[in-house]
């Protein structure tokens, strides 16, 4: 029986030894592809570039998508923020998706709107809407009133209900920095329409001063959950796209802030109401057409834009939040695993699927049972015990070390958290994400895959305590 467990024991041990070394080695080469991206748009004068594509007779119509449930306490906010945006041409339309909260009177009056007549085409079939309201002192405002239908469901309302070609979708909760949305547009019109879809920057916004729509002061908070949120955004997103977007290659773009081409969006049918992941969804559907019709275009990540985003701040809501999102990535990954190892997608899918399956998918049941595997193996000692010491130190190096890389990526390129003492505080943080926080998120990851395999669809929701205020307060 002995030589049962120490063969189990040996097998296991070096599985997780291998896996853990092919991780690091694809986050190093990531980390990699992100250095020279970054150093090369570093050296860029941005501002004049910026510029040059704001006046020039390229720029391309936006409708800016904003879906809303129960966005009271900081809808305001988001809406000043985007008619900040120096753009010289867009629509702002606001899907109210049934809320049960006062987002839809606090809009109407804050921004004295009434109800219009209002021509459009349902390309994608919707829940019902109920009414359009237009701004009196906003002209290019927009409100649409509908039944719940959740946030996929808004997205095509307002597709429909929208006048250009192009259109970006926002989080109610978000906020744009003035020039996130011709940065954003930026390889589109490069490109020459070549690019059809880009996704932006996301930045944790929980404590930072937004008055106005407008970031005043970058204010980290004290919240060791929140900071760990930063460290885990600014890894996915300074790493894993960049280097995915290089290739044509990135199977997800952050729904809360991404432009689409309208016309690519309406052949895929609109975003997916039966799947949790509707905005990974429509990227791995815009993939699939591109493949299968030997299109010429393109995908991409621009890491210069930034929108601030709201973040759970309990243990509650940020274990629903992971364990929605995991299911949503499993959803997406099966409806369409034809594409895996199949030559027709290329490197989507010898690379871009069996990356996202072994490592993103089935990741945190591995590292989860690497914690086991280190507890058990120190607790019987003898050979085991050297297992469990390396095992340590590659789990320190994939997750704490490689995440205070990427920070000090972001502070040397973006000049985001530009003081030493705060990036001293998330670093010191950040080296505590394997003793506590890792273990949380693979945990309720693998609670995603569990409901993924019992068929339970629940969005869930997030209660919002806005981003500015009540943070501030407590710093």
């Amino acid at each position: 029986m002995d030589w049962i467990i120490d063969g189990i024991m040996l097998f296991f041990g070096k599985f997780i030894i291998v896996y853990s070394v092919i991780a690091i080695g694809i986050y190093v080469i990531m980390l990699f592809l992100a250095i020279r991206h970054l150093r090369k748009q570093y050296l860029m004068k941005k501002m004049v570039i910026d510029e040059e594509y704001l006046d020039s007779f390229q720029t391309k119509p936006v409708s800016i998508l904003v879906p809303a449930f129960n966005e009271e306490i900081g809808i305001i906010n988001s809406i000043h923020s985007l008619l900040s945006l120096r753009y010289p041409d867009k629509e702002i339309i606001v899907i109210n998706d049934g809320s049960t909260d006062r987002t839809k009177e606090i809009v109407i009056d804050y921004f004295q709107m009434k109800p219009v007549e209002k021509v459009y085409r349902p390309h994608i079939s919707t829940k019902r809407i109920i009414n359009i309201y237009q701004s009196t002192i906003h002209p290019s405002l927009w409100l649409i009133d509908k039944e719940n239908g959740g946030k996929a469901d808004a997205l095509n309302a307002g597709m429909n209900v929208s006048r250009f070609p192009y259109f970006c979708s926002v989080d109610g909760d978000s906020i744009l920095e003035p020039t996130a949305l011709q940065r954003v547009m930026k390889p589109i019109l490069q490109s020459g329409g070549k690019v059809i879809a880009a996704g932006g920057n996301i930045r944790v916004a929980n404590g930072t001063d937004i008055s106005m729509g407008a970031i005043r002061k970058t204010i980290i908070s004290n919240r060791p959950l929140v900071v760990m949120q930063i460290v885990e955004y600014l890894r996915a997103f300074l790493m894993g796209r960049i280097a995915f977007s290089r290739f044509n290659m990135m199977l997800i773009i952050s729904g809360a802030f991404s432009v689409f081409s309208k016309e690519w969006a309406i052949k895929v049918g609109g975003y997916s109401v039966d799947t949790i992941g509707e905005d990974m969804e429509i990227i791995v559907k815009l993939h699939r057409l591109i493949r299968e019709g030997k299109a010429d275009k393109r995908i991409e990540f621009v890491a210069e834009p930034v929108c601030w985003t709201e973040v759970p701040q309990t243990v509650g809501m940020l274990r629903n939040q992971r364990r929605r999102w995991h299911q949503g990535l499993i959803e997406s990954l099966w409806k369409h695993k034809s594409m895996t190892f199949n030559p027709k997608y290329g490197s989507l899918g010898f690379v871009s699927f069996p990356y996202f399956w072994v490592i993103e998918c089935f990741g945190p049941v591995i590292e989860l049972g690497g914690y086991i595997y280190v507890i058990v193996a120190l607790l019987m000692g003898n050979t085991y015990s050297e297992f469990a010491i390396l095992s340590i130190l590659l789990f320190i190096l994939y997750g704490s070390i490689l995440s205070m890389m990427t920070l000090i990526l972001e502070a040397w390129s973006m000049n985001r958290y530009p003081t030493l003492r705060e990036l001293m505080h998330i670093s010191s943080v950040a080296l505590t994400e394997l003793v506590w926080y890792r273990p949380l998120t693979l945990f309720w990851r693998c609670e995603g895959i569990i409901r993924f395999m019992i068929r339970r669809h629940d969005w869930g929701s997030m209660e919002r305590v806005g981003i500015s205020e009540k943070e501030s307060r407590q710093q």
